[in-house]
């Protein structure tokens, strides 16, 4: 079966550059494969993107070896088994607040006996090898979103999930649920001092640590911190932000560009 190399990544004690894919379209997804990232989400949850487009973004993601990975909408295991037999490397799942929620999740991620995974890997076994099957459990990285007060609480227990493979930090609701201001890149001392504790508890127990970043220097600042994968905004908010400072250059606008897009997105 194809390694998937953020598994490799992490146990080599190195972090992951991000890149995320909100644009329903494979051509973005392809023009993001190219540019470099070492690794690639399709956001299924607050992208626009719905399951036939991740098919196709999957497909142009592969004439690259960056791994690619899927964030669902919930914790419904139908959409997660339909991603994984698409050719997903691994799973972000939102709002896992309970270890019962990361039982549910892990057990749709993995083949019997660690889990309730059904067999049917159409894509998967053409991009990852006949062998899949017997591997995919050693291979696919299911990844908890930790993004609430209630997820704080229960941090331990859904750390302890068996065949958990990490945490992925969403700052903007983490914020909100704590009553700061729901933005990316926090500066709020009780959201920081919260983010670095979900960072020290899963590097605590070998497990990767994600989260999602609006800047490069703060993803830089989260990877000497502790992070393991790091996001850098989205393709949307990238090629909004270039095309308003290529405009802006062009028309010698000295004004402020407007917001590329909502901070509470992620």
């Amino acid at each position: 079966m194809r390694a998937n190399e953020i598994k490799r990544r992490w146990q080599a004690g190195e972090a992951c550059v991000n890149g995320w894919c909100a644009i329903p379209n494979s051509f973005s997804a392809e023009l993001m494969a190219h540019a470099g990232w070492d690794s690639l989400t399709i956001d299924l949850q607050h992208g626009l993107v719905d399951y036939q487009a991740a098919v196709t973004m999957l497909q142009a993601i592969s004439t690259t070896a960056v791994p690619p990975t899927a964030r669902v909408p919930w914790v419904e295991p139908g959409i997660i088994m339909k991603m994984l037999d698409a050719g997903a490397m691994g799973i972000i799942c939102p709002m896992i607040n309970t270890p019962e929620d990361a039982a549910k999740f892990v057990g749709a991620c993995k083949y019997a006996p660690l889990g309730y995974r059904s067999s049917g890997p159409t894509r998967a076994v053409v991009y990852a090898g006949s062998d899949y099957l017997s591997k995919a459990n050693e291979e696919i990285l299911a990844i908890a979103m930790i993004e609430t007060t209630q997820a704080l609480d229960n941090l331990d227990a859904i750390l302890d999930t068996p065949g958990l493979d990490g945490v992925y930090i969403g700052p903007t609701d983490l914020a909100m649920t704590m009553g700061a201001p729901p933005v990316l890149d926090p500066t709020d001392k009780g959201v920081v001092a919260a983010i670095e504790r979900i960072i020290d508890a899963a590097n605590a127990r070998g497990l990767g640590a994600g989260i999602h970043c609006a800047t490069p220097e703060y993803a830089s600042k989260m990877i000497q911190r502790g992070a393991k994968l790091v996001t850098i905004a989205s393709d949307g908010r990238i090629l909004a932000a270039a095309a308003a400072a290529a405009v802006k250059a062009c028309k010698g606008d000295n004004s402020e560009a407007k917001p590329a897009g909502p901070g509470s997105a992620y």
